[in-house]
């Protein structure tokens, strides 16, 4: 879903908007949406998941129309960013682990490193349910092949048959730098993790159990909003 905003001031790789909606009465309800592309003029795109029962994902997905118009503000985070390192003489590999809608902001990292040409390796670890779970699952499976990029869809639930690994939670072993991965000589990676609250601890935990610094380490958590 994309925004035209007039005079909006651009917006970095993993910050979000609040957007919300007001009825004719005066009741008002807000959610916080990652952007999922980078900067593009005065144009926002947000990824939504329709959830049952929810205020504001219902419209946004079903009822809004070409032309309709709400509040968006932001954009809204400093420290959840990507940016290619402008000096550095080797660009710094990075690590996204999403959870479930948390690939969101790691996909417009994703797409800004293919906007910028980057140099810098990137690795997806995405955490889903089963393959019907999967968000941008044509496009992931096009930069994965295309740009070189390596991306692995973990499932918790249900592996699709002929998947290798067994369903279940993310281990060590998932978030070790594979051997082929080319990050050999070149500064040490950062993470960055998305996803519900239980989640981003989990993979914390394991991260640093494999030698991350808390400095190397940014995460952003969710948790039930009812939308």
């Amino acid at each position: 879903m994309t925004f035209e905003i007039a005079g909006w001031p651009g917006h970095r790789a993993g910050q979000h908007v609040d957007v919300r909606l007001t009825a004719a009465d005066g009741y008002s309800a807000q959610r916080a949406y990652s952007i999922s592309a980078p900067s593009d003029g005065v144009r926002v795109s947000i990824t939504v998941q329709r959830v049952r029962g929810g205020e504001v994902s219902p419209y946004l997905v079903e009822d809004m129309e070409l032309g309709d118009q709400l509040e968006v503000r932001g954009p809204i985070g400093g420290w959840f960013v990507w940016t290619p390192s402008a000096k550095a003489p080797v660009e710094q590999p990075v690590l996204l682990v999403g959870g479930g809608s948390g690939v969101v902001p790691l996909m417009a990292m994703v797409r800004e490193r293919i906007r910028l040409d980057s140099g810098a390796p990137f690795r997806l670890v995405y955490s889903v349910r089963d393959a019907a779970s999967v968000i941008y699952a044509g496009e992931l499976a096009q930069r994965a092949a295309d740009e070189g990029i390596l991306v692995e869809l973990l499932y918790t639930r249900e592996a699709p048959e002929g998947t290798l690994r067994p369903a279940g939670r993310v281990t060590h072993a998932d978030l070790a730098t594979p051997a082929d991965a080319g990050w050999a000589h070149r500064p040490a990676p950062r993470a960055y993790v998305c996803g519900p609250t239980a989640f981003v601890e989990h993979v914390i935990g394991s991260l640093r159990d494999l030698g991350y610094s808390d400095h190397s380490i940014r995460a952003e958590r969710f948790g039930p909003s009812g939308d």
